[in-house]
C-alpha cells in the first residue's frame, strides 16, 4: 500500500460546547492544556503520516490556522481545506478529493481523543488492504451514534443513528479508506438530516462487495463535543502525565502526587494535588487547585478553591468561599465573590465574561 495521507475533520459550528465555541473553534479547546486538534495530529505523525489536510470551516478556519500553523512544528505537512457548510463527513471526503487524490487515507474527526493513538491500527490498515477499515466500540446509548452489525470480520450493515439499533456496536471518530470510498461517496444521497452520512457511504462499499473490517477499540474513546465529556478527558489525560515542575514555589506552597508547573507559573501560600498542569505565567496565591484541573496560561487563582475543572487561558477566580468544580471557564473569564453567604458554584463561561457572585 502506497504512503497514507491524513485527514482530520476541523469544521462544524459545536452546538453542544456554547457559548465556549460562540467565540473559538471547538477542536481548540485544551485537554490537559492542549488544544484536542493537537492531538490528533500527533497521532497521525506518530502513525508515519506526513501529508495532513484538515477540513476549515469559513467561521474558525483563521483560527484553526493560526493555531496549527505550516505543520513543521509536529513534524507534517498541513493543508487546509474548506468546508464552505457542515454537509456531513462523506460531503467533506468529497471536499478533500483534490487533496487526497488516489492515496489511500485515515480520516480523523478533529474533536476526538483515542487512547493509544492510531499507528497499529495504520499498519493493520497497511498489512491487510482492506477497501476500509472502522474503528467500534461498545456504547450504553447506541441510538445516538452511527451502529454497525458484524458478521465475523465483515461489516455487513451500517445505520446512522437508529432508533431500534441491533447493536452497541458505535462507530468512532476514526476511519480507513482507500480511494474508492469517493465513488460510493458520490452516490448517496443526503440523509434526512440534510448531509451526506459517512455511514452511507460505507454501507455502499459493503453493497458493493468492497472488504469493510472493524476493529473494536478496548481503550477509551472520547468525542468531546459537550461539557461532560470535555472534563472526562481532559481527567484521562492527565492520568498519563508526570511530574514535572518547572515554576516557582514559595517555602509555603506544596505540590502533591503528578503535577506539571509550568516554567513562569508561582505558587504562593497554595496547594496543588494532582494529576494536575498549572500553565505557563499562572498565578497562584492563597489558593487551592486539585485533582484533574487544568489551568491554562497566565490564570489567576487567589483565595480560592477549584477542582475538576479546566481553565483557559488568562481567566481568574477569586475570594470564593465554596468550592468550584466541574467546570469550565473560557478565556479571559473574571469570576469573583461580593461578600455573601457562600453557595457552591458551577459555571460554564464563555470568553470574555465577568460573573460576580452576590
Amino acid at each position: 500500500m502506497e504512503q497514507l495521507k491524513g485527514l482530520i475533520l476541523s469544521g462544524g459550528r459545536g452546538t453542544r460546547l456554547r457559548p465556549i465555541t460562540h467565540t473559538s473553534a471547538k477542536q481548540l479547546v485544551p485537554v490537559a492544556n492542549k488544544p484536542v486538534l493537537f492531538y490528533g495530529i500527533e497521532a497521525m505523525v506518530e502513525a508515519g503520516i506526513e501529508d495532513v489536510g484538515i477540513i476549515i470551516a469559513p467561521e474558525t478556519g483563521g483560527e484553526i490556522r493560526e493555531a496549527a500553523g505550516d505543520g513543521s512544528r509536529f513534524g507534517c505537512r498541513i493543508t487546509y481545506i474548506v468546508q464552505d457548510e457542515p454537509a456531513g463527513l462523506a460531503h467533506a471526503v468529497l471536499t478533500a478529493e483534490e487533496f487526497l487524490g488516489d492515496s489511500p487515507f485515515v480520516m480523523y474527526l478533529g474533536d476526538n481523543l483515542l487512547q493509544g493513538g492510531i499507528a497499529d491500527l495504520v499498519r493493520n490498515f497497511r498489512e491487510g488492504q482492506p477497501d476500509a477499515l472502522i474503528l467500534l466500540t461498545p456504547v450504553p446509548d447506541p441510538e445516538n451514534y452511527g451502529v454497525a452489525e458484524l458478521n465475523g470480520d465483515r461489516v455487513v450493515r451500517l445505520r446512522e443513528k437508529p432508533p431500534d439499533p441491533a447493536t452497541d456496536l458505535a462507530l468512532v471518530g476514526v476511519y480507513m479508506f482507500t480511494s474508492g470510498v469517493h465513488d460510493a461517496a458520490r452516490a448517496i444521497v443526503p440523509s434526512s438530516r440534510g448531509e451526506l452520512e459517512i455511514t452511507d457511504a460505507i454501507q455502499r462499499l459493503v453493497d458493493e462487495g468492497k472488504r469493510v473490517e472493524p476493529h473494536v477499540v478496548r481503550g477509551w474513546w472520547k468525542d468531546t463535543g459537550r461539557l461532560e465529556d470535555m472534563l472526562e478527558a481532559n481527567r484521562l489525560i492527565l492520568d498519563t502525565i508526570d511530574k514535572r515542575i518547572d515554576g516557582e514555589l514559595d517555602d509555603e506552597s506544596r505540590v502533591d502526587g503528578r503535577v506539571v508547573v509550568e516554567a513562569g507559573a508561582t505558587l504562593v501560600r497554595s496547594t496543588v494535588r494532582g494529576p494536575a498542569i498549572i500553565g505557563a505565567n499562572a498565578k497562584l496565591v492563597d489558593a487551592y487547585v486539585g485533582p484533574y484541573s487544568a489551568i491554562g496560561e497566565d490564570c489567576t487563582i487567589s483565595k480560592a478553591e477549584l477542582e475538576h475543572s479546566i481553565l483557559l487561558s488568562g481567566s481568574s477566580v477569586t475570594d470564593l468561599p465554596g468550592r468550584m468544580e466541574s467546570s469550565l471557564l473560557g478565556r479571559n473569564v473574571r469570576i469573583y465573590r461580593h461578600p455573601a453567604q457562600p453557595r457552591a458554584h458551577r459555571f460554564m463561561v464563555g470568553d470574555n465574561s465577568e460573573i460576580g457572585i452576590l
